[in-house]
């Protein structure tokens, strides 16, 4: 069995356990790593609020350091709440004689309001941390802080980017979750190259607590189990998005996001392929069901609880036949990832209504669309001609395209049981019926089989 990499936090203590070293361990623990720690501050606070700070001795921050990397062997560390000039003057020091990774999370204010940093402290940080970093992770607030700058616009993010690159960094992520816009973009720089937007959809959740400690300890996590930085980067920010989808709160306040989540899918696994094996057999046993099967065949998939890819939707890897006779036959068995087509379209119906975990494609023949439109389906629609020519870039394709297009045009998008189109050239038109789960999806195919 391979050894867990060393992955070391230097942060501040959290003790409502959302963030700091609480998130980062939990995080670390999480993506296959061991978490170390250097404890920069106590803080006492919860869901509502930091009612006090204790910072450890520059002295001791810099000793437990030194005992730390003295006998384990650190692949990645990440930073976080330093708190005052004299505690990063303390690890700066021993930090430029590490043989690893480095990734730098500004931490300067809590989620509550409450200041983490130190006014004298910036101007250290920004001299003694910053051109020791492989990234810096700073949001949007904390970008305007370091630059001086008003960010409003992608325009914007190029020039904070651009000031924060010469400040020492070899990258910087701007992390866009303060911006006003539909999705959550983050902006990753690198000296010389356009900042590249890493889009994300954005979570509907006030459990925002340690999100940036999250993602940093993700991003020092990937970079411990040997990924470059651009893909530390992206598999952080798929994490960061699952976990904002699975959490819940646990105070009076916001919640964090669960950490837990890749152990909660994981633990899925196993049973949704076994109801989905199940659920296509009742499928194959409905009367006169080969009559709704197009010619590119159907597919039906079921998605784990707060899915992230078309990797965590499984559906029948051989897709859904029949022959002459009407003889339904369910080819390949269930399998994650064996229907890209159909996970997409599941994928993005959820970002609309999270509820939805199964979907199925049908034939969209004039006595079909008929029964689904009398059936009391709501059903919505999209045209494949008025794709625009970037649509491709909103998502992975016109199904995410289409879908999303059908939905967001509904004055009621979250009660939309399918989405269909006429299909284009050399496209054949289609039905995807959408569903909470599988019993459900069975009950609206039976509805519209009584209608033919």
């Amino acid at each position: 069995m391979q050894a867990s990499p060393t992955i070391l936090t230097i942060a501040g203590s959290d003790s409502g356990g959302g963030a700091g070293i609480q998130a980062d361990l939990k995080t670390i623990a999480m993506l296959g790593g061991f978490g170390a720690s250097v404890i920069t501050a106590l803080t006492a606070q919860n869901t509502t609020a930091v009612t006090g700070i204790h910072p450890a001795p520059a002295e001791f921050v810099a000793r437990q350091y030194e005992s730390v990397t003295s006998d384990l062997t650190v692949r990645a560390a990440k930073t976080g709440m330093l708190f005052s000039a004299e505690i990063i003057q303390a690890i700066a020091e021993p930090l430029r004689r590490r043989s690893f990774p480095l990734v730098i999370d500004p931490v300067c204010v809590a989620q509550s309001g409450a200041r983490l940093l130190e006014e004298a402290a910036v101007t250290e940080m920004v001299r003694s941390l910053f051109p020791q970093a492989d990234l810096i992770t700073p949001n949007i607030p904390e970008a305007e802080l370091f630059t001086g700058l008003s960010i409003r616009s992608a325009q914007d993010i190029c020039e904070a980017a651009a000031r924060l690159l010469a400040l020492g960094p070899k990258a910087v992520l701007i992390k866009g979750g303060h911006m006003d816009s539909p999705a959550s973009t983050d902006w990753y720089a690198t000296p010389g190259q356009k900042p590249l937007p890493l889009m994300q959809s954005r979570v509907d959740t006030p459990n925002l607590h340690g999100t940036g400690c999250t993602l940093s300890a993700a991003i020092a996590a990937h970079l411990g189990l040997g990924h470059d930085m651009l893909a530390s980067v992206r598999k952080a920010q798929a994490y960061l998005h699952a976990a904002l989808l699975a959490s819940y709160s646990v105070g009076a306040g916001g919640g964090s996001p669960n950490h837990a989540v890749p152990l909660l899918k994981e633990q899925a696994r196993l049973g949704l392929l076994d109801e989905l094996a199940e659920a296509g057999r009742a499928l194959a046993q409905l009367p006169r069901f080969a009559r709704l099967i197009p010619e590119v065949r159907s597919n039906l998939v079921l998605s784990l609880p707060y899915a992230g890819d078309a990797t965590d939707v499984a559906g029948y890897s051989g897709r859904i036949t029949c022959t002459r006779r009407g003889e339904v036959i369910l080819a390949g068995g269930p399998e994650f990832g064996a229907s890209s087509h159909m996970a997409r379209v599941l994928l993005a119906a959820r970002r609309h209504n999270s509820g939805l975990s199964c979907a199925l494609n049908i034939i969209c023949d004039e006595k079909t669309l008929g029964a689904l439109k009398r059936s009391g389906l709501t059903a919505a629609s999209f045209n494949r001609a008025d794709e625009p020519s970037d649509g491709l870039g909103r998502g992975g394709g016109t199904m995410d395209w289409g879908t999303l297009s059908a939905i967001e045009a509904s004055n009621t998008p979250r009660t939309i049981d399918a989405v269909f189109d006429l299909g284009g050239p050399g496209k054949e038109p289609m039905i995807r019926l959408l569903a909470r789960d599988p019993a459900e999806l069975l009950l609206k195919v039976r509805r519209i089989l009584d209608l033919l």
